[in-house]
């Protein structure tokens, strides 16, 4: 008598899927900061220097999740968020933001536009975020 095989599902690993990251940061040093990090922990990422950028490479890279800043040119992060939860193919792209505006209202608006979680930079180190970014994606 044949007996069925049956195979549990392993959970994702970022190192195993590349998982894709955009990165929407305008400062050079954290953005290699975090992108070497992400690179480490086995994440492919892209990164955009300003907000505009940052909406354009969300449609056109369709990552798995953005962290986004806040204080930038062209476009704030408050005002990506908001573009990115228009457009269909992009409002269930988790957003976390990234920045240092710490007060208890750019933390609700950021919430209330659709971020799924708020981080201030000062509070956090790059890996504290990658372990974030593994619980909203829910990866090991």
């Amino acid at each position: 008598m044949a007996t069925a095989k049956t195979s549990v599902a392993k959970k994702p690993t970022a190192s195993k899927t590349k998982v894709k990251v955009l990165l929407v940061e305008d400062d050079a040093f954290l953005a290699g900061i975090y992108s070497t990090k992400l690179a480490i922990e086995g994440f492919t990422v892209v990164h955009a220097a300003d907000g505009a950028a940052g909406l354009s490479m969300a449609a056109s890279e369709k990552p798995a999740i953005i962290l986004l800043d806040i204080l930038m040119p062209k476009m704030d992060g408050f005002q990506v968020l908001e573009e990115l939860k228009k457009v269909p193919a992009l409002r269930d792209i988790p957003v976390i933001m990234l920045t240092n505006l710490g007060q208890k209202e750019d933390v609700d608006r950021g919430i209330k536009l659709g971020a799924v979680d708020y981080l201030i930079k000062a509070h956090f180190v790059p890996a504290d975020t990658v372990a974030r970014i593994r619980k909203v994606l829910k990866i090991t």
